[in-house]
């Protein structure tokens, strides 16, 4: 991915944070000669030795899933908050751009076994049910719906590099940061908005 320096993510905090909280990704691999990708939820974790990994799973009917070799390279991609930014919120005369933030992950895949995918099942329902008023458990599931996860294909990417991207307006002076800020609250769109919290934490 092409970061610009000014651009370039490089805290380390920060980025486990972001693939914690924008955990649906869009892992890309190649099959029969070709770039595929799946859209799917890829939870990170760390192995007993310390190596960090993503977590996941695809239908054993994806195509995607059934090219999968173990240490095959693969890219996930993690999309943040982004909005449009007009030139006309600044004081001087430029051309309009976008802002976002988004993380590319590269590494290698290892396929889990039986047991390791019901372990990974445990691992993302938890994460997400965490909140609800009346959380499902994997383990208290049937065995008529467990047989379920037998139509999946369950692994882990062992993170080789990460390139993480937070352009946020970082080249302009105070008073247009502030002035992009105010424009986009005012746009009453979510992501806009979330660009501007990005932003006023980013300058803090």
């Amino acid at each position: 991915m092409y970061i610009p320096a000014l651009y370039k993510n490089e805290n380390a905090e920060e980025i486990q944070n972001f693939l914690r909280d924008h955990g649906f990704a869009v892992l890309i691999s190649q099959a029969g000669g070709k770039l595929v990708a799946s859209h799917i939820p890829l939870i990170l974790d760390v192995t007993a030795e310390g190596a960090q990994i993503l977590v996941g799973h695809l239908s054993k009917l994806n195509p995607q899933a059934n090219s999968f070799n173990d240490q095959e390279e693969v890219l996930a991609v993690f999309s943040g908050a982004h909005a449009y930014i007009s030139s006309s919120w600044y004081d001087h005369e430029n051309v309009p751009t976008w802002n976002y933030i988004a993380v590319h992950v590269y590494g290698t895949i290892r396929l889990y076994n039986e047991a390791e995918t019901i372990s990974s099942l445990k691992k993302l329902v938890d994460r997400y049910e965490i909140n609800s008023e009346n959380p499902v458990k994997v383990q208290e599931l049937s065995e008529k719906t467990m047989r379920e996860a037998r139509g999946i294909v369950a692994f882990e990417i062992k993170i080789t590099s990460i390139e993480a991207v937070k352009k946020l307006s970082q080249n302009r002076d105070a008073k247009n940061y502030e002035n992009i800020i105010t424009a986009l609250k005012k746009t009453n769109d979510t992501q806009a908005i979330a660009v501007a919290e990005a932003m006023k934490k980013n300058r803090t």
